[in-house]
């Protein structure tokens, strides 16, 4: 079965952004600036946690560990899409675009594991203070990253097979910058009903139990910290979790809108808007919204880019 599939389909075509000659230089230059922005901000978050000891904390520990997914998720979408550009093609292969969709939503699923990770340590920074170096050891964080990896690597492989059982004998031609789901299975001559099943039970349940962790969290922080007697112990305390919220806020707006609104309310146009947002710009964002109001993290990367770049000894 799977190589009838592949052999009625060898390759698709992704369309990309535009097929205006003259935006598709603008998009090239405006994306690979992106993309490179994407890879400095974060491997300078990962450089600056892992040479400075006062960041060796369940924080940053998790933060370092968000900024790797980060530029992996990146490099899965946009090199293919600059690469394509140069060479003047527009084709993937069949087991290249699984793949591809493979590692998308691998690091999609990561992101927000983490996300809810970090939520739990914002919740026993503000809600336990006295236990928080008992409570989040070493070990434990950890495990959670671990076990997001395992969860996350399981759910995509099963999407993946599920995928890969189906045919496609028709058109060819996605309408996207990378192999996303929906466009794939709109492309199949198969009966797609098992995995839409599949994606709004498990792929939901993946998204939606880390939400709700997420806003149960932030639920009992907002309580701490109304407890909070002085209004400047209050806003130190919701301070700690600004950096996150604005993450969060940004990540599952543009998911909710691209994979859990109604069809009806779809365009292309849009939804390769959502998919640029989660897949390019937020990860790009990430290393400036955790770093642009966090002393900690300006005093190490300041240290960092002093000693290692401006006056390396």
């Amino acid at each position: 079965m799977s190589g009838a599939n592949q052999s009625s389909v060898s390759q698709f075509l992704l369309l990309g952004l535009s097929r205006h000659p003259q935006q598709q230089q603008l998009l090239f230059v405006l994306f690979l600036s992106m993309y490179l922005a994407t890879v400095l901000g974060n491997l300078l978050i990962l450089l600056a946690i892992s040479t400075d000891t006062r960041l060796h904390t369940p924080m940053y520990f998790f933060l370092s560990n968000l900024s790797f997914v980060d530029v992996c998720f990146s490099s899965t979408t946009v090199p293919k899409m600059l690469a394509n550009h140069v060479l003047g093609t527009q084709a993937i292969s069949f087991s290249g675009c699984l793949t591809q969709m493979y590692f998308v939503f691998l690091f999609v699923d990561m992101d927000n594991f983490l996300l809810a990770v970090m939520a739990y340590d914002r919740f026993v920074a503000v809600c336990h203070p006295l236990h928080y170096t008992t409570k989040m050891t070493h070990q434990l964080c950890v495990l959670m990253v671990a076990g997001s990896w395992v969860m996350s690597n399981m759910d995509m492989l099963l999407h993946t097979l599920l995928m890969a059982r189906l045919s496609f004998c028709g058109d060819n031609a996605i309408p996207h910058f990378f192999c996303d789901v929906t466009p794939l299975l709109k492309l199949s001559c198969s009966d797609t009903h098992l995995n839409e099943v599949m994606i709004l039970f498990e792929a939901g349940l993946v998204m939606i139990a880390p939400f709700v962790c997420i806003l149960v969290s932030y639920v009992f922080i907002a309580g701490a910290v109304l407890r909070v007697p002085s209004v400047g112990g209050r806003w130190k305390a919701f301070s700690t979790c600004s950096s996150h919220l604005a993450v969060v806020f940004l990540f599952y707006g543009t998911i909710i809108f691209l994979y859990f609104s109604p069809s009806s309310s779809h365009s292309a146009e849009n939804d390769i808007a959502s998919a640029v947002m989660f897949a390019v710009v937020t990860p790009m964002m990430n290393p400036f919204v955790y770093s642009w109001r966090n002393k900690d993290m300006k005093r190490a990367l300041g240290k960092l880019i002093t000693m290692k770049f401006l006056f390396p000894q």
